[in-house]
């Protein structure tokens, strides 16, 4: 006799929310299957890897999700690079915030969080700092992680150590559904353009920026964002310089990740533009003038899912059977690891903490509904 063996639960989309996903899915004992179109252009890939809810001066909800998963970060680092055997680029080097005068710093929404700095202070911070900048803010607790070139690679291999199966190279054409509307299967197209059904009972739709070609109902759009690295004398700069509409992250080996623009308008239009790389290199000047004089390494693009309310939808959605985990816009490294942990915990059913149940309302995709208390 055969006994059914029920499909495994698909993450739809393999970037830095699915492999998280996954990670702690398959740690658990869960079978998992990652479908991804082309991991490559995941926001992972392209973010410069900011530990920042302070830096980012984020408020409310937001905020104590941020504190959350910067608090789980480091455990959730060591899991990965005990499961996978290669390090994640984690540095708790701080960031520095600059202002243009003492009442801008004073008035920032997360300023009582820092280290009030003055013009002194803040050029023993960050030597050779722009001299339009005469106040800023230290934060000690914020950081980063080497997401392009360490963390997604770690996670990938952490994923296959664990048995996580992945299909590359293949599109999620389209959700199927029973006449309940509950999740029966998913439509697929392949790399050579053949389309499949897989019988699904589980998902989850980690789309990022292209989540709303599967559920209409995801208010969730696309804001794109260039970047640039440079290569600088290893010591040149120790902390992140987050700048309004400019930041300079610095890697351990001296690499300087320059970030990032934010177009709305352009969709989903790839390429470098002459504006965005202009706009890139004046905010440079203006943070930090030696830094114009680094020679440039790479240049890239990407793609950030961005919300109403800029806040990330989490949990369950308006399919049964399809968990959501998009939208975090420019806070995915951030919130990665809290984003893990509070679907893996829902999905699995260990859901009796009653701050578990508050984020997920929270971040919940109905609060775009009308009538949402």
């Amino acid at each position: 006799m055969t006994i059914a063996t029920r499909p495994p639960l698909r993450i739809l989309g393999g970037g830095l929310m699915g492999l998280a996903i996954a990670h702690q899915l398959a740690r658990r004992g869960k079978t998992v299957q990652v479908i991804s179109r082309r991991r490559s252009e995941a926001a992972g890939f392209v973010a410069a890897g900011m530990l920042a809810p302070h830096a980012e001066g984020l408020t409310g909800a937001l905020l104590q999700l941020g504190q959350a998963s910067l608090d789980l970060v480091p455990r959730w680092v060591a899991q990965i690079e005990l499961d996978g055997g290669l390090a994640c680029g984690l540095r708790a080097c701080g960031i520095v915030v600059p202002f243009h005068g003492e009442d801008e710093r004073d008035r920032y929404p997360t300023a009582d969080f820092g280290e009030a700095l003055d013009r002194s202070r803040l050029e023993r911070e960050v030597p050779g700092i722009g001299s339009a900048w005469r106040a800023g803010l230290l934060f000690e607790q914020d950081g980063q992680i080497d997401n392009r070139r360490q963390l997604m690679r770690a996670l990938e291999r952490a994923c296959t150590s664990l048995g996580v199966q992945f299909m590359e190279g293949t599109e999620v054409l389209k959700l199927e559904q029973d006449r309940s509307g509950a999740l029966t299967g998913i439509l697929l197209r392949n790399a050579i353009g053949e389309e499949q059904q897989l019988a699904t009972e589980e998902a989850v739709l980690c789309c990022g920026a292209w989540s709303q070609q599967l559920l209409d109902a995801l208010p969730v759009f696309p804001v794109k964002g260039q970047m640039l690295s440079l290569q600088a004398p290893r010591t040149a700069l120790k902390r992140v310089i987050f700048g309004p509409g400019t930041y300079l992250v610095p890697r351990e080996d001296g690499l300087v990740v320059v970030g990032a623009t934010s177009e709305r308008d352009a969709v989903f239009e790839e390429g470098l533009t002459p504006d965005g790389q202009k706009e890139l290199q004046a905010g440079l000047q203006a943070l930090l003038p030696q830094a114009a004089t680094w020679p440039p390494m790479e240049r890239w693009w990407g793609f950030r899912p961005c919300t109403p309310d800029e806040a990330p939808v989490l949990g369950s959605s308006p399919v049964p059977g399809v968990w959501l985990a998009t939208g975090h816009h420019r806070n995915g490294v951030l919130l990665a690891a809290i984003t893990a942990q509070l679907l893996t915990d829902s999905i699995l059913g260990d859901t009796d903490q009653a701050s578990h149940s508050a984020r997920m309302r929270q971040f919940s995709w109905q609060r775009f509904t009308t009538g949402h208390p």
